[in-house]
């Protein structure tokens, strides 16, 4: 260590408190500072390996839920188109036209129920 450490800061012009300020960060920043924190370097790694596969995850979940949405709005699309077509061929004239296909022909007669007694 130098003499400057000896003096109070107090009695320190400022480009002594500098200089002071830089020496002091170099000893923080030496070799053996930096091994004597190997765990906590080697913890802070892992800090950010989590932190990157966090958020590549977290896209991936993001494209498979808008695929997903985009699915579900087409099976919808296709839902309300079925139902229209069913709700059009349940009307007595398209029956009747499909059924004359078959050679079926509409009653001439309406129906009468038949009573026992």
């Amino acid at each position: 260590m130098s003499t400057e450490s000896n003096i109070p800061q107090d009695n320190l012009t400022p480009a002594q408190r500098v200089r002071s300020d830089w020496r002091t960060l170099a000893e923080k920043l030496s070799y053996k500072a930096i091994v004597n924190n190997i765990p906590f370097i080697g913890f802070l790694a892992l800090l950010c390996v989590f932190y990157i596969g966090n958020s590549h995850h977290a896209i991936e979940m993001q494209r498979d839920m808008n695929k997903q949405a985009k699915e579900l709005k087409e099976l919808r699309w296709k839902y309300t188109d079925m139902k229209s077509q069913l709700l059009q061929s349940k009307k007595e004239g398209e029956i009747i036209v499909h059924a004359s296909a078959l050679g079926l022909k509409p009653p001439m007669m309406p129906a009468y129920k038949i009573s026992g007694r």
